[in-house]
């Protein structure tokens, strides 16, 4: 790109939700008095609860309904940190749009409860998107005004901006791209922002509160154009470097030429012709290149030609079917009618497939009713495996009761383990302001389904009991929200709150310690829980305090789990699906890496549970036993076997190593560090914690995969015959999963529309990152190859070792 060239993006184009990040509040809240001095010491203890309220103006009037944050009640400083889908587009954004930001308090009466509000701009003077953090003073005691202009402007006034606000607009920049990275000059300036930052905080007079929010950036510059055609006068010609809007009638428009010569060249007169057309060798070898595609590649003008050209020739061969239906324009009835005649005709195509053609990218109701009826010949258990993204799916349909919705549904009766998990997915998605009333449609047509079904779903209870019995989940799930609530606010220690806990199911909540009736266990529907066993019950110590929590089964065994509140899980839920179903493809291919895909349900935005699994951090093994071999030596001690334990007990460390270093590397999995690598007595290793996935790392200079000299150690080093077995089972695995890479993708392309934070930022971006993982250019053995240096590089990563090393001490520390 050339120094004077301005690439950017039309607003009229962009047809995404908005979205922006609510970061937290900066600045101390006012204190508020009561006039009695017992309420009044109270009151001073308790912790206000916030949340936001965000509201979108145009033109001075408000657009759509507005939308709430989850409450905040952790204290100074109130971090929420939540991702806010609007229902409105870019696309349909005037020049005039304002956001009305406004914090309230709901621990205090009405007359309290206003913190403040600010409104800000979308676009800039100079009709440019605003992007990256935004920093608005609040007008304290003032609700956010959406007139225009407002009222309750968030910019501070520029005779009232200091140094802090200079250096903040440099930060934004910077973060934006727009500065230029050094690292150790960037180390030394970001420690003088922050002593600026204290010295203002301590000033004198300095009582202003600040709202963080962080809007969507792209990768280039948005500028502001109206949708259609725009008749205006010509712009007066300037000689400053103000930005020139320049309004072209004939945008979007198509070329009559091009058009007239694409429909002499797809003409259904031709059909009759095309039936008896063979391709030629190089054409040939063109379509078969054109069929390994994946399947978010877009096909170009002449690919899409040449396989409508062919479509007869190629009935008979069912991977072509999803790459014909993209070359077909449905605006075109004759054409569309065709095309939908030769799909019935076409060779059945396989279920991985018909995932393609639930995408975003296909609207025909028959092309999607068509994959609807594939989706049928699958069995409950790989149903299973997709319905987290086939719900997610329904956002992509034309109507509340399209044909994958009924399926949905009628699956679910024939299978209570489809019916429990169908229901939790739909039921999280209810914060989708967007999508809101499609779900929840779909969960009405369960109910009613599921009542009227008699005893279909199961042999032994009729359909209303087995729905009264997964409300009773729901009902479990909203005590358990209760009893944390309580434990968080009692002062002291964590063995304190773990008494609490205790004390809770023993007494006001004991009919949590024996349920009336037998519930249905919300990660495994198929096992009755009777009841949760106070004494093995307790709290992590974190910052969120998630239960630990037992529960007696009707088979006399036992069900741990961990239950958060206040943390997004969905992602964490998304990683451990598609290891699940890597494990299964895996074994499909007798290739057992002994892997832990242990169960996550999302029970709401911010809740959920987690399948508590017996193991130890390895930065807890190292400090306590120095190495992984002496803690392994432990449990499988052999004096015969290799390094003092058992041979079957290093095989299984080994292969648990090589699975999930391929499965977190093609899934571009960040932050990983000991605290998250977990290790079984048996051991199995397997990673948790999830927040940042498809490349993104917080930490700098990421190695490719997760791969600790420690690991490398306890495998007899870089020249031992088991780190040669480790990169074998390394390679073996990365080539089968590039088999089944479609799979995935489509999988991933189904999640586009999902609020999940790190594939929500940039979609189709994070889709293109996956797909580069698979290196599909590459044959079987040169994938060998690189997948060897790739763990070369990983184990010689020196910077990923200094960081490690710094984690030790914060954690430390703290």
């Amino acid at each position: 790109m050339g120094g004077n060239e301005f690439r950017f993006f039309l607003s009229c184009d962009i047809n995404l939700p908005i979205t922006f990040r609510v970061e937290g509040l900066e600045g101390a809240l006012p204190r508020k008095r009561s006039p009695i001095s017992e309420i009044e010491s109270f009151a001073e203890e308790k912790n206000a609860e916030l949340y936001v309220e965000c509201a979108l103006y145009i033109d001075g009037d408000l657009f759509g309904l507005p939308t709430r944050t989850r409450l905040e009640s952790k204290g100074p400083s109130y971090c929420w940190n939540e991702l806010i889908t609007l229902s409105t587009k870019y696309r349909d954004l005037t020049a005039a749009s304002q956001l009305a930001l406004t914090v309230w308090d709901v621990s205090c009466g009405e007359d309290e409860g206003l913190i403040g509000g600010a409104t800000v701009l979308l676009f800039s003077s100079k009709k440019q998107l605003k992007t990256g953090k935004q920093k608005l003073r609040l007008w304290q005691g003032k609700e956010a005004d959406g007139s225009f202009p407002t009222t309750t402007p968030g910019k501070v006034p520029r005779n009232e901006r200091g140094e802090l606000e200079r250096l903040e607009k440099l930060m934004n920049k910077y973060e934006r791209g727009q500065i230029q990275r050094i690292d150790w000059l960037d180390r030394l300036a970001f420690r003088s922002i922050e002593k600026v930052k204290e010295q203002e905080s301590t000033r004198p007079g300095n009582s202003h509160l600040y709202l963080v929010v962080d809007f969507c950036s792209f990768d280039h510059r948005v500028v502001f154009q109206e949708s259609g055609a725009n008749f205006l006068l010509q712009p007066p010609i300037v000689t400053t470097n103000e930005l020139v809007i320049v309004w072209d009638p004939e945008v979007g428009k198509p070329n009559p030429s091009e058009h007239k010569q694409l429909k002499l060249a797809r003409s259904l007169t031709r059909g009759i012709i095309d039936k008896d057309l063979k391709p030629s060798s190089t054409e040939r070898k063109s379509i078969q290149r054109i069929l390994k595609y994946p399947p978010t590649r877009t096909l170009s003008g002449d690919e899409r030609q040449l396989l409508w050209k062919f479509r007869f020739s190629l009935m008979s061969e069912k991977r072509a079917l999803t790459k014909f239906l993209q070359c077909v324009e449905w605006s075109d009835l004759q054409e569309a009618k065709q095309a939908l005649e030769l799909m019935g005709r076409w060779d059945t195509i396989d279920v991985c497939d018909a995932l393609e053609l639930l995408s975003p990218v296909f609207e025909s109701e028959e092309v999607r009713a068509y994959a609807v009826g594939v989706l049928e010949r699958a069995d409950d258990e790989e149903l299973q495996c997709y319905l987290l993204q086939l719900v997610q799916a329904l956002r992509f349909e034309r109507s509340d009761t399209s044909r994958l919705c009924q399926f949905l549904v009628q699956r679910s009766l024939r299978n209570i383990e489809l019916a429990s998990f169908l229901r939790w997915y739909v039921s999280a998605e209810f914060y989708d302001p967007a999508y809101e009333n499609r779900f929840f449609c779909t969960y009405r047509i369960l109910e009613e389904s599921m009542k009227e079904s008699g005893p279909s779903v199961n042999e032994n209870e009729d359909g209303t009991k087995l729905w009264q019995s997964l409300m009773k989940q729901t009902e479990l799930t909203a005590q358990l929200c209760s009893i944390m609530r309580d434990v968080r606010n009692v002062r002291g220690n964590t063995q304190k709150k773990i008494e609490k806990l205790r004390q809770l199911l023993s007494g006001l909540l004991s009919e949590l310690t024996y349920f009336e009736q037998p519930i249905l266990f919300p990660l495994s529907p198929g096992i009755l829980i009777t009841g949760i066993e106070p004494s093995e019950s307790s709290i992590f110590k974190s910052a969120l305090h998630p239960l630990r929590l037992t529960f007696r089964t009707s088979s006399g065994g036992t069900c741990k789990i961990i239950f958060k509140k206040g943390d997004d899980i969905r992602q964490d839920q998304l990683v451990v699906q598609m290891v699940s179903l890597m494990d299964r493809l895996l074994k499909a291919e007798n290739l057992d890496l002994c892997l832990t895909p242990y169960k996550v349900l999302a029970t709401g935005q911010d809740e959920g549970m987690l399948e508590f699994i017996p193991s130890r951090s390895l930065a807890q093994i190292l400090s306590e036993h120095r190495s992984i071999i002496s803690y392994l030596q432990k449990f499988h001690p052999d004096e015969h076997g290799p390094f003092g334990i058992t041979a079957t007990c290093l095989d299984t460390f080994i292969k648990s190593c090589a699975g999930y270093s391929v499965i977190t590397y093609i899934l571009g999995i960040g932050d990983r560090h000991l605290d998250n690598l977990l290790l079984r007595e048996d051991g199995r290793l397997f990673h948790v914690d999830f927040g940042f996935i498809l490349g993104r790392d917080p930490k700098p200079f990421p190695p490719p995969m997760k791969l600790c000299k420690e690991m490398v150690e306890a495998m007899g080093g870089m020249e031992s015959q088991y780190y040669t077995r480790f990169k074998t089972y390394c390679c073996e695995a990365y080539n089968i999963l590039r088999k089944s890479s479609n799979l995935i993708l489509n999988l991933f392309h189904l999640m586009a529309g999902s609020s999940i934070p790190d594939i929500a930022s940039d979609p189709e971006k994070g889709i293109l990152k996956l797909q580069e993982k698979f290196n599909l250019d590459l044959d079987d053995e040169a994938c060998i190859h690189f997948f060897q240096g790739l763990i070369t590089d990983s184990v010689n990563a020196l910077f990923p070792q200094m960081v490690e090393t710094i984690h030790r001490w914060a954690q430390y520390w703290r």
